[in-house]
């Protein structure tokens, strides 16, 4: 078992691309000496869509420039982590940087268009949101757990089994395989705002993480933190976002997998892997690990027929620049993410 969990999913890593991005390198917040405007679109939240939401905001603008099109309103994305607090738009009251879709959706909530207007979501709605907010869809992706390449860990485990790890019923792995090494397992969480850890431990049926043996803290989707280069660590990940610092060779000094590898989920006996020829395997994201990934609006906002109102329904709904124009199709591919026939729908709290 040792010796398959060696040959997981690190070709991934090794393959040369999903799809080339050629409108322009996306930046993390709105560049340099750039302060977005008021009637601009805003967003900030989930560290697992970021880097997607920074390319649209390149090719979005790029493509309204080449049209000559100077007054339209622009897309930009703040990052989950930098420099806080942050000023968004010009006039704008300085708010702390949102990190993680909690966050995010939290910000949303307490202000106004004049500083947010959308927050990046990696879960779907919740009990503890507030009423009147659209989860509007915006692509596919996946959840699962990852370890050290040459570490302890198995080559799968069972959603029983990472719920064991999890509550700490389940602290050593040769209570999962006697063959493994006597070694304590060392779970980690990403922060508590992070819609990643949210879906995971819902995935795995786990309401509350038991502190006794389980982290939290970390950033979500990397694995350069140095608690994380141990041989004993558990931690979930985004496939999508794998695959876009890997395959899609989007990752940076902070923003990669390092050692950690992708790991494979047991569902009714069968042996679901997350990556299959350097996609999200199909089979996968339709298990429990599968997720869609949001952007959220107030729905006052969401469904007005102002300018404001139709700015970001040409950019989010149905007819609009992501879920239609090719250069969105691209990089969406380009960051690991599956396309979804729900793209710009809305689900309302």
């Amino acid at each position: 078992m040792r010796k398959t969990a060696a040959k997981l999913l690190v070709a991934a890593a090794l393959a040369t691309s999903l799809a080339t991005v050629v409108s322009g390198t996306a930046v993390a917040d709105p560049a340099a000496g750039v302060t977005p405007a008021a009637q601009d679109l805003v967003g900030v939240g989930s560290d697992t869509i970021q880097s997607v939401l920074n390319q649209f905001s390149t090719d979005y603008n790029a493509s309204l420039a080449a049209k000559g099109d100077t007054t339209s309103p622009r897309l930009y994305s703040y990052d989950a982590t930098g420099s806080s607090p942050i000023t968004t738009k010009t006039g704008a009251t300085s708010i702390p940087r949102p990190n993680g879709s909690g966050a995010g959706i939290k910000a949303l909530v307490a202000n106004t268009s004049a500083t947010v207007d959308f927050a990046r979501s990696s879960r779907g709605p919740a009990a503890t949101d507030a009423h009147g907010l659209d989860f509007v869809a915006l692509a596919k992706d996946a959840v699962t757990w990852s370890a050290q390449k040459t570490g302890n860990a198995p080559a799968q485990l069972t959603p029983a089994q990472l719920n064991g790890i999890y509550t700490c019923s389940i602290t050593n792995w040769q209570q999962i395989d006697p063959s493994l090494a006597n070694a304590t397992i060392k779970p980690y969480l990403p922060q508590t705002d992070s819609g990643t850890r949210a879906f995971f431990l819902s995935a795995i049926g786990v309401a509350t993480p038991n502190t006794n043996c389980v982290v939290s803290g970390p950033e979500e989707n990397e694995g350069t933190d140095p608690a994380l280069q141990d041989p004993n660590v558990v931690f979930p990940y985004s496939v999508a976002h794998y695959l876009g610092q890997t395959v899609g060779n989007h990752g940076t000094t902070a923003d990669a997998p390092g050692t950690l590898t992708l790991r494979n989920a047991v569902v009714n006996g069968v042996t679901l892997t997350p990556v299959t020829n350097n996609l999200i395997d199909t089979t996968f994201s339709n298990s429990q690990f599968g997720r869609v990934v949001y952007n959220v609006f107030r729905d006052a906002e969401w469904t007005a027929t102002d300018a404001h109102g139709t700015a970001i329904q040409n950019v989010f709904g149905t007819g609009g620049w992501i879920c239609n124009d090719p250069t969105a199709a691209a990089d969406l591919a380009s960051y690991g993410f599956l396309a979804t026939p729900a793209c710009g729908t809305a689900t309302l709290t």
